[in-house]
């Protein structure tokens, strides 16, 4: 697991890297090409590949549970419900959707998205389980194991977990297939039909949160997936139930912008000005605290990597505070390794945005 979690991490920083430079192009040049310009469709093709691209990275990391996570105190239920239309377009209009919330559900401590990931990995694999019509089955509840329990249940850890389960009445799968449902690449679809790495992924997603999975299944009987979540104890804590989408609205601050890859720095550089901010940029941190130390106006926000030569992003974001100790920072990179996170876990009051954006 380490050293696919070390493939994943070296795959992401610089594949992601190359598709953000893919996308950020593709989307301004859509945005100076007509829609009925022939040209356009290209485009779209283009953006689409790269961002299922960005996707297949995405699930490597996840797998090796080394994602870049920024976990909050959420209501299951509350999270499950918010997806629940898209899962349905997702499903498709075939297979009936059946959700079971379960009552005084204990809260836990996850990045939102995470569950978004569980959720639409567990049903994509559900509805392909299903041959025509069908229905699929998502709960929530509480669950207590203690050690003998556990002893007797391979698998299960003694303490106190809230349970998101997915259930299907399709084909099912024998033993064998079972055994290897977790691997990364492993598929029982069609060529062409699937990565196979679905499963890997939620499985890996798990593990990060310390939780642990558990299938049931047998041929022709259908599939259930069963999650174990730790419960967060701390119940006094604010629940965060996502945060309200609102306009984009135009930038007037000034912005330093430091990435020692001149394509997207570039590139980044004139999507920030056609939202109206002024930007400076620097290919170095050293060419950046020469830009501050010079700069007779304010400098509101710092973008920069996280991992650069000779300095990183936090070691540069300290250098720059004695000059701007107002300045707000925003890391960004394609795999942060653990400069400014921990077991993949974001530091606190850290704010990260994940290339490619």
């Amino acid at each position: 697991m380490e050293s696919v979690g070390r493939l994943a991490g070296g795959i992401a920083h610089d594949f992601n890297n190359m598709l953000q430079a893919i996308l950020g192009h593709a989307e301004l040049a859509l945005n100076q090409v007509d829609p009925f310009h022939l040209i356009h469709a290209d485009l779209i093709e283009i953006h689409h590949a790269a961002e299922r691209s960005a996707n297949l990275t995405r699930q490597l990391l996840a797998f090796a549970s080394k994602q870049t996570i920024a976990p909050k105190l959420l209501d299951l239920n509350q999270i499950v419900e918010g997806t629940l239309k898209m899962l349905g377009r997702l499903i498709g209009e075939e297979i009936e959707p059946v959700w079971i919330p379960g009552k005084d559900l204990w809260l836990v401590y996850i990045d939102p998205s995470q569950i978004d990931q569980i959720s639409a990995n567990l049903c994509v694999n559900a509805r392909d389980a299903i041959s025509g019509t069908g229905k699929i089955t998502i709960e929530t509840g509480n669950a207590i194991f203690d050690d003998n329990y556990c002893e007797q249940h391979y698998g299960y850890i003694p303490g106190e977990y809230v349970l998101l389960s997915v259930s299907d009445n399709g084909c099912g799968m024998d033993q064998k297939t079972i055994a290897h449902v977790f691997e990364p690449f492993f598929t029982t679809k069609g060529f062409g039909k699937g990565t196979g790495l679905g499963m890997s992924t939620v499985y890996g997603i798990v593990k990060q949160n310390n939780g642990f999975i558990n299938v049931y299944s047998e041929p022709g009987k259908g599939t259930t997936i069963k999650i174990y979540l730790p419960r967060f104890k701390k119940e006094s804590e604010p629940i965060q139930v996502g945060t309200p989408k609102v306009g984009l609205t135009r930038g007037r601050e000034t912005i330093l912008l430091v990435e020692d890859d001149q394509a997207i720095l570039k590139m980044t550089e004139k999507m920030l000005k056609q939202l109206g901010y002024q930007i400076l940029t620097a290919q170095t941190p050293k060419e950046a605290i020469n830009i501050a130390q010079k700069y007779t106006n304010n400098i509101h926000l710092l973008i920069t990597d996280v991992v650069m030569p000779d300095m990183s992003g936090p070691e540069l974001t300290e250098r720059l505070l004695t000059i701007f100790p107002n300045i707000k920072v925003l890391f960004m990179s394609g795999y942060t390794a653990n400069v400014i996170a921990h077991q993949g876990v974001l530091d606190e009051g850290v704010h990260f945005i994940q290339k490619p954006f």
